[in-house]
């Protein structure tokens, strides 16, 4: 089991915590964790750009010159795709950019992402994450004790005062158990968590 420090919001270690190694102690498996990735980013796409071809302009419905004794090119319509305001050759057509993992992979790739930021000491597991009130300068001063920046800070429970306190701050997102996913995990310098959901964690999915 790997053994992790836990700090305060001051940013003092005040413990240590033992991961499962059935979450943050898997196997790394990159190409998995890649998979879920380009599947994230994938899902992402509306994929509604729509433009027009030749058979869908409006217009274009006479010969505009006669075929032959004009001096000019034979044209069969001013809509084709050379004349100004003619359709799109290869024109895009709404499509579903989906890639679907079954869920064995799902979870082995957000294991495989946590291991590696353990791994990587990218890991910070904090005792308590509380405000008394809605405040950005109070989340920030909690990440500069921590000596962290780019973090994704994962809850136990969706805190109002602690979400709305890190809206505001660049480069910091709040995610609760059922939102992480390995995008956010390795987008993000360092993964934040508190005790109680790092207990959550390996109790889905261990």
């Amino acid at each position: 089991m790997a053994s992790v420090a836990v700090y305060n919001m001051e940013g003092k270690e005040v413990g240590t915590m033992e991961l499962s190694d059935a979450v943050f102690g898997v196997e790394v498996n990159e190409h998995l964790v890649h998979q879920a990735v380009v599947a994230q980013l994938a899902n992402k796409r509306q994929g509604t750009q729509k433009a027009k071809t030749r058979s869908e302009v409006s217009g274009g419905g006479r010969k505009p010159w006669r075929q032959k004794g004009t001096g000019h090119a034979r044209q069969g319509s001013t809509r084709s795709p050379q004349w100004t305001g003619g359709g799109m050759v290869f024109a895009p057509v709404p499509r579903d950019y989906t890639i679907r993992l079954n869920k064995k992979e799902k979870r082995l790739a957000l294991k495989s992402a946590l291991t590696s930021r353990v791994q990587e000491n990218k890991l910070i597991v904090l005792d308590n994450l509380k405000f008394d009130e809605i405040k950005t300068k109070n989340f920030q001063a909690t990440m500069d004790n921590l000596k962290v920046s780019k973090a994704l800070v994962v809850l136990n429970e969706n805190d109002q005062n602690v979400v709305l306190s890190a809206r505001n701050i660049p480069d910091v997102k709040t995610a609760l158990i059922n939102t992480i996913n390995v995008y956010d995990i390795l987008k993000y310098n360092t993964v934040i968590v508190t005790k109680d959901a790092v207990a959550t964690i390996e109790e889905v999915y261990a």
